[in-house]
């Protein structure tokens, strides 16, 4: 069935008729898009409250962390612990094999008994109601010596022994355990065993060196993170550390560490952004920094009086990404045009 054009369709009325539309149409567009271009856009002057806040990227550090490894090879022998164990301080966490230590020990220390005793056989039969040479001197200081090392050896000894026990210095969690079970034979590089203490969490955060200077230590700042972004964090800023770090874009930057609140959902390594406010001017009068014209050394803005526009000079306090503050020029209530 083929569709038929009505017959008033083909008429060369209703054809001029039907383009007179259109023309009106875009005609009525025209003037729509022109009428929207002229209507002004403005701002209100009022007073509000004015901050100067630098931003950074970061994530959760923490304060207290050791790292344990065993001073001298040998088989492990027991193991008191497994990744995400807690650990008290000072409690044990694996030891090697000390047969082997007690026998170097025993060992040692007989050397030792013996070297004391031929010294002070020496010492009675060889100086005995005789007055000292420079030779006799000599044999003397030579026999302390030995008898010195003797006793260095012991001690060393003794010191590797206490070695073959590994023990946390802090309470924690134990974040890596690198061998968990007894019976191998370790690696003085590669037996790690790393304890963490939760209650010393703390934000760290990389600030560009340009915007190093403007922080200092107990400058308010509002933490979040990306596991809880409904949940930002109120702190301040704790310390600034003294060496740089190289960015991934290779520039400098400075590690800033922010106190946070202790809490079983927060945990290492997670990521987030801080917030540092540097200035803050309660109640004051802003313009947006886009209304603002400079000329020569003067700053101008451009005001709506009585449907009439005219230029204001005026003076700013502090700056921002997005506003000045004024200091003189403008009243609450004035209305700046914004540009297009």
């Amino acid at each position: 069935m083929k569709f038929r054009i009505p017959g008033f369709c083909q008429r060369r009325w209703f054809q001029c008729l039907l383009i007179l539309l259109l023309i009106v149409g875009a005609l009525f567009g025209w003037q729509y898009r022109q009428r929207a271009k002229n209507v002004l856009k403005t701002y209100t002057v009022e007073p509000t409250s004015l901050e100067k806040v630098i931003t950074a990227s970061g994530k959760i550090t923490t304060q207290n962390q050791v790292t344990l490894r065993f001073q001298t090879g040998g088989q492990l022998t027991w193991v008191g612990v497994k990744k995400g164990d807690r650990v008290k301080q000072w409690q044990a966490v694996a030891s090697i094999d000390q047969a082997k230590l007690e026998k170097e020990l025993k060992q040692e220390l007989l050397d030792y008994m013996t070297t004391r005793w031929d010294f002070e056989t020496t010492k009675r039969d060889t100086y005995k109601d005789v007055v000292l040479t420079d030779i006799i001197q000599r044999i003397k200081d030579k026999s302390q010596f030995t008898l010195d090392r003797s006793v260095l050896d012991v001690e060393i000894a003794d010191i590797a022994q206490k070695y073959a026990v590994l023990v946390s210095p802090i309470a924690g969690v134990v974040t890596e355990a690198s061998d968990e079970y007894p019976g191998v034979n370790i690696s003085l590089t590669a037996t790690t065993y790393e304890i963490v203490d939760p209650e010393s969490l703390r934000f760290t955060a990389e600030v560009e060196e340009l915007d190093i200077g403007s922080i200092k230590e107990g400058l308010p700042a509002t933490i979040t993170l990306d596991a809880f972004p409904d949940e930002p964090m109120t702190s301040q800023v704790g310390s600034i550390e003294f060496t740089s770090v190289e960015t991934t874009s290779g520039g400098t930057a400075y590690n800033v560490h922010f106190p946070i609140s202790q809490s079983q959902l927060y945990r290492l390594d997670m990521n987030g952004d801080v917030k540092i406010i540097t200035q803050e001017k309660p109640n004051v009068l802003v313009v947006p920094v886009a209304a603002v014209t400079t000329s020569g050394e003067e700053k101008q803005v451009t005001l709506l009086k009585n449907g009439k526009q005219v230029k204001q000079t005026i003076k700013t306090g502090l700056e921002t990404d997005d506003y000045y503050e004024i200091s003189e020029g403008l009243s609450a209530g004035d209305v700046v045009v914004l540009p297009k």
